[in-house]
């Protein structure tokens, strides 16, 4: 994003001025007028081009100031008060970390109707559910215990739109309790990878929707009918490319590939679970990206019989799930090494169920060829055709066996890649899968 997003320095000089003058306004004598100045204005390009108004411009700046000013409603509120006391109309909290105020909506309606109950009225529709502000995850109400005004909760503005108009840009988020996710990257490219053709025509499939979808909706007037977003369901053995299939389809489309840690996920706790996901999908939530769930079984398994309380929670989280991705308008693929594992009622669910099998004997040579690094040779008695008919590995295990015997090759002080090692590397490859090995 270009930084012409961020305020400028009028912009919250203008703000300020326009704090003090709503201050002025409130302890004014009767009758007493005082103009609230010239208003702020913000580029509506972090919005998606949307127009703000001058509630909308005013609520975001409230929020936005702790982060930028964060003394700025203190310093106001000193002024205007120089012999101290309570001023519960303007709102705040203190923050755990902090020691300045922070603005709640408490402090927003003052600031934009005073005490006019009729003002009032029409700035709370700002913070209903149905405004751009709460449906595209820009700001929100931190929720307060039941019984206490909603209103009296922190202004929470997202992290992305704080870094969108502080840095004019917004940085990718880290992997941490609060988003159990990592970004997954590669240099290779499709020709890299060898799949079988009926994989690769499904993954076909999957390119069209993501390069054709959004005219489907849109230009052919199916936004009613349709969901927007795809879900697909990659099984297969291990190593035979479906996390780099969907860190390449991220790759190709320009989208972020994030895959989902479920040990970071899950939980024993009820409705934790639940509760880790949303995280995510909130995040996730109007952006480019793809959602990977590798091993997706722990997740996404089948519903069981409830025979007690422990097995009535686990069902609702499958059904929560279930809702969740269905409704998400982006890519989600959800990787199992065994299509029986996944609950009925997600297949049901599923654009694309694509298999990813054991490569065969042409497939095995190919990747094979493709895996010896170009700095080496192989010794004259290696037969890569004779070690894909007889040796059966998956594509990964193909690269560990090179990636073995290639660093034996640079120890041995050569460039010239020896059948025993590459055997050797076979060997370990057998035993990691628990399999007997016939050299």
């Amino acid at each position: 994003m270009p930084p012409t997003i961020m305020p400028s320095d009028e912009t919250f000089t203008r703000f300020s001025n326009y704090v003090n003058n709503r201050l002025q306004l409130h302890f004014a004598a009767n009758g007493e007028q005082v103009p609230l100045g010239e208003l702020p204005e913000i580029d509506s390009t972090a919005f998606k081009g949307k127009k703000l108004n001058h509630y909308e411009t005013i609520i975001l700046l409230t929020a936005l100031s702790a982060h930028v000013q964060p003394t700025l409603f203190e310093n106001a509120i000193q002024q205007n008060m120089p012999k101290g006391g309570e001023f519960p109309e303007f709102g705040g909290v203190k923050g755990t970390n902090t020691r300045y105020m922070l603005p709640t909506g408490d402090t927003a309606l003052f600031l934009l109707a005073g005490t006019d109950t009729d003002k009032r009225k029409q700035v709370l529709r700002y913070f209903d559910a149905s405004h751009w502000f709460w449906t595209d995850f820009v700001l929100w109400l931190e929720h307060v215990k039941e019984g206490e005004p909603r209103m009296s909760g922190k202004l929470i503005l997202h992290q992305e739109y704080v870094d969108l108009l502080t840095t004019g840009m917004v940085a990718k988020p880290a992997f941490s309790p609060e988003f159990p996710a990592k970004l997954v990257t590669t240099k290779m490219e499709w020709q890299d990878v060898i799949l079988a053709a009926k994989t690769a025509t499904q993954i076909d499939d999957i390119k069209i929707w993501l390069h054709h979808n959004r005219t489907f909706l849109q230009t052919w007037g199916m936004e009613k009918r349709i969901k927007p977003g795809f879900r697909a369901l990659f099984y297969g053995p291990p190593g035979t490319g479906k996390t780099l299939t969907a860190t390449l389809l991220g790759k190709q489309f320009e989208k972020n590939v994030y895959r989902i840690d479920l040990s970071q996920v899950v939980s024993k706790y009820i409705g934790e679970t639940e509760k880790n996901l949303e995280k995510i999908f909130m995040r996730a939530e109007n952006k480019n990206w793809i959602l990977f769930f590798d091993e997706a079984d722990a997740l996404f398994g089948k519903r069981s019989n409830v025979q007690n309380a422990h097995d009535k929670y686990a069902n609702q989280e499958v059904s929560y799930l279930l809702q969740r991705v269905e409704d998400f308008p982006g890519l989600v693929i959800l990787a199992s090494n065994y299509k029986s594992n996944i609950d009925q009622a997600f297949i049901r669910r599923f654009n694309s169920i694509i298999h990813f099998p054991m490569p065969n004997q042409a497939e095995r040579y190919a990747i094979w060829k493709a895996a010896i690094p170009p700095k080496a040779t192989l010794a004259n008695d290696v037969d890569l055709a004779t070690i894909a008919a007889k040796y059966e590995l998956s594509g990964s295990a193909i690269v560990s066996v090179i990636h073995y015997a290639s660093l034996q090759t640079i120890y041995q002080h050569s460039t010239c890649i020896s059948k025993p090692d590459i055997l050797e590397g076979i060997k370990r490859e057998f035993e990691k899968e628990e399999r007997v090995f016939n050299g």
